[in-house]
């Protein structure tokens, strides 16, 4: 019977290219597809007819399933549309629709529940929770295309998952509309080159270790990336912008030891980078460098505790505050200069006498009026009003009144470093100071038509400008 049926399929399909229109197959059930996985052999390759195959697929030997990007497995809001049981499984190149929409079941277009799997070039529609692995090691989630269900950001599942799950490939998904990609206790993984949007925390590691999140696109989520009690991560070369949430962070650390952010552009999020007592451990050191920091509320928000950063050789331009410390106090132990090389400041109001590149005086900003928003958020309301004014004002004729820096960078750079983008590996070099001006000007102007347009932040970066003052980096 499967074989006749394949053969008709066959048949349809040819009919179709000789009359020049599509032959619409009629429905059937999933049972179809058991029965072509009943007669295959472990380890070969099954194609599955193109058609909708309608309820719940579970793969219980280790084969190859094509779906040549024409066959759909439609769940018909019923649980999970595909499981996957058997290792060493490959599940390609089909639609994957309607799964439960309740959450007392955690219902998903994939479950994963075997290792060595591979889920690739899959679309999936309509699922409350998109891809979920469990006890699913060295597996490879890679070009999938995961949208989720018309629902509430509290109501949606994750879009990806991982649990228990080491030594995983996430590479080249799209992810828009659910809730996370979560990773939970996951080690030696390699996510790079996803593009999540519209969900909530574009990346988000709980108790995952020895991890390199690189080349991704996180854009309109309520977070960019946040990692939780996760040691030895390596964040490069990602574009992370427009994430502006409740807590709104571009990239979020809580408890974590051998953080390393650096080649990154976090642009227009309501804080660029967020550290929460990062490192936690009194001989753990992160590094923050190279960084693109542009166009923040702030640029760098750290609680008065977090200590032993390295934070060096950074563009901090134009955010409308570059750093602050949440809740008060300053961020005095950390490093804002590694081996004589200290950031790119634009509010920096030094000079460069003898043209190095490097800042003849030091960077120490303090403001009284961010101090009391520090500890007081709702002051923000007033932020360029008269009011900040007649403080700031009040503190420099009574200097008593003004507070500690809130960091000292003791060699800023008169010029925006040498950087490489993480969206197409341009790089980007310092200018003179007018065209730098000439360019954040431009910038500033086409932003705020667009607010007034109620669009996004343009994707836009100043590249490849030049530079007469400095000699570049030490």
């Amino acid at each position: 019977m499967t074989r006749f049926l394949t053969i008709l399929y066959a048949l349809l399909a040819f009919v179709g290219v000789l009359t020049g229109q599509p032959v619409a197959a009629q429905n059937q059930a999933v049972d179809a597809i058991h029965s072509l996985i009943e007669q295959a052999e472990p380890g070969s390759v099954v194609h599955v007819p193109p058609g909708v195959y309608e309820g719940n697929l579970v793969i219980d030997k280790p084969i190859i399933l094509e779906g040549g990007d024409q066959a759909i497995i439609d769940g018909l809001g019923q649980g999970s549309v595909v499981e996957i049981r058997a290792e060493g499984c490959t599940f390609r190149g089909f639609l994957v629709r309607n799964s439960a929409s309740g959450v007392d079941r955690e219902p998903s277009g994939i479950r994963v529940l075997a290792g060595n799997s591979t889920i690739e070039n899959n679309r999936l529609e309509d699922v409350l929770f998109g891809i979920d692995l469990q006890n699913a090691p060295n597996s490879k989630v890679l070009n999938n295309e995961i949208l989720g269900k018309d629902l509430g950001l509290a109501r949606r599942g994750d879009g990806l998952r991982l649990w228990w799950s080491l030594g995983c490939t996430i590479k080249g998904n799209t992810v828009k509309g659910l809730r996370d990609m979560v990773f939970w206790y996951s080690e030696d993984l390699d996510v790079s080159d996803n593009r999540v949007s519209d969900s909530r925390y574009g990346l988000h590691f709980m108790y995952s270790h020895h991890t390199s999140v690189h080349d991704n696109n996180l854009s309109e989520n309520a977070v960019g990336i946040y990692l939780m009690y996760s040691n030895t991560i390596d964040i490069s070369h990602n574009t992370i912008r427009n994430n502006r949430g409740v807590s709104g962070y571009g990239i979020g650390l809580k408890d974590c030891d051998s953080i390393t952010i650096s080649s990154n552009a976090l642009l227009a999020n309501r804080v660029g980078i967020y550290v929460d007592n990062s490192p936690s451990a009194y001989d753990s050191t992160g590094l923050i460098s190279d960084n693109m920091v542009a166009f923040n509320e702030i640029g760098l928000l750290a609680t008065p505790i977090t200590h032993n950063n390295i934070i060096t050789h950074n563009a901090f331009l134009e955010n409308e505050e570059q750093a602050a410390a949440h809740g008060g106090g300053n961020l005095s132990l950390n490093s804002f200069a590694s081996d004589g090389i200290g950031n790119f400041w634009s509010d920096y109001a030094g000079y460069d006498k003898d043209g190095d590149g490097i800042g003849d005086i030091i960077h120490e900003p303090k403001s009284l009026f961010r101090s009391l928003i520090a500890r007081e958020p709702n002051l923000r309301l007033f932020v360029h009003s008269p009011a900040q004014q007649a403080i700031e004002l009040t503190a420099r004729a009574l200097p008593e009144l003004n507070p500690k820096p809130i960091f000292v960078d003791p060699t800023p750079l008169t010029r925006v470093p040498d950087l490489t983008l993480p969206s197409d590996g341009q790089t980007t070099t310092g200018a003179p100071m007018g065209v730098l001006a000439v360019v954040l000007l431009t910038i500033a102007c086409g932003s705020g038509w667009l607010v007034f347009r109620q669009q996004p932040f343009p994707n836009v970066l100043p590249t490849k400008v030049s530079h007469t003052i400095g000699r570049g980096r030490a």
